[in-house]
């Protein structure tokens, strides 16, 4: 290609085992860090909510990992893009743990450090990953009328089991808003302008909706996520904030520490996701499986 170089990438879809379902994500595999341009103008192209860029790194002895939005922005927090991403650097056989000790791997995400804990799906034997994210800060609630007026509901639809809109953080700041019961989850249009708004007067990123789910569901709760001040309008599954929620839920009394519950997301996307999570009394892991789904070369 006259010269340019060639960058292997692929394309995974995170949080499931099926292609075409879960949180697509494409995890380019560099040699080095890139210009920031660069990550930019391919983050873009990709036009997925985030794009990876990963390489082993011998000086550090691990996985780096960088992140960045079609709008450019680069981001932190263990979510998708990194979980994507440490399946995908698995799937393509590179060794990210061989010179670490082996009880606490961990790859690095802005110049810090994240545990990690890699299983093998007893089936499929393809990676399942799991995220160790700080234990939920529960910071301030907002009034419930804002929200409502936002997703276009009515304040009563918010109204479950005397939780209110709360902004909870581990890596990242979203607020977790409660909504009554999936069929309103999956009912409303909300207003990313209104939502902007929120987000900066408040100081944090996304909105969490979260329903509860029927007796004899396989997962706890349902959600939809919302992320407009970093242009992700919707997202069909959101770790960075699937962490928060179950810390919220587990210091509400709704949920117990130290057992594994399920979140379903994505489902009005189509793309249904199953996050797996747990509340520990250090940490809160979230974790799940990532497939390929494509897989290429870019041209820098």
């Amino acid at each position: 290609m006259n010269g340019r170089k060639a960058l292997e990438y692929y394309v995974l879809d995170v949080f499931s085992n099926e292609s075409y379902r879960g949180n697509p994500l494409s995890v380019v595999f560099t040699d080095g860090n890139l210009k920031l341009k660069t990550y930019q103008d391919i983050s873009k192209e990709f036009g997925y909510s985030e794009t990876s860029f990963v390489y082993y790194s011998t000086r550090e002895k691990a996985l780096v990992v960088r992140s960045f939005t079609p709008t450019g922005i680069e981001i932190d927090g263990a979510g998708h893009n990194l979980l994507g991403a440490v399946c995908g650097a698995l799937l393509k056989g590179i060794s990210i743990f061989d010179e670490q000790n082996e009880s606490e791997p961990f790859v690095i995400m802005n110049h810090s450090a994240i545990p990690v804990t890699v299983s093998l799906d007893p089936v499929t034997l393809d990676p399942v990953v799991q995220m160790h994210q700080k234990s939920a800060v529960i910071k301030q609630e907002i009034p419930t009328y804002r929200i409502a007026v936002a997703l276009g509901l009515k304040i009563e639809d918010l109204d479950v089991n005397s939780f209110v809109p709360t902004i909870v953080k581990t890596e990242v700041a979203h607020t977790m808003v409660p909504i009554k019961n999936s069929e309103i989850l999956n009912s409303f249009v909300p207003d990313s302008q209104l939502l902007i708004q929120i987000s900066k007067e408040y100081n944090f990123e996304g909105f969490y909706c979260f329903a509860p789910a029927d007796e004899g569901q396989d997962h706890i709760v349902e959600t939809r996520f919302f992320n407009p001040i970093i242009g992700i309008n919707e997202d069909p599954a959101t770790g960075t904030a699937a962490g928060p929620l179950i810390g919220f839920l587990t210091q509400k009394k709704f949920t117990k520490s130290d057992k594994e519950y399920k979140i379903l997301q994505g489902v009005k996307l189509k793309q249904a996701s199953i996050i797996e999570v747990m509340n520990r009394e250090e940490d809160i892991l979230v974790g799940g499986s990532s497939i390929i789904t494509m897989k290429g070369e870019l041209y820098i």
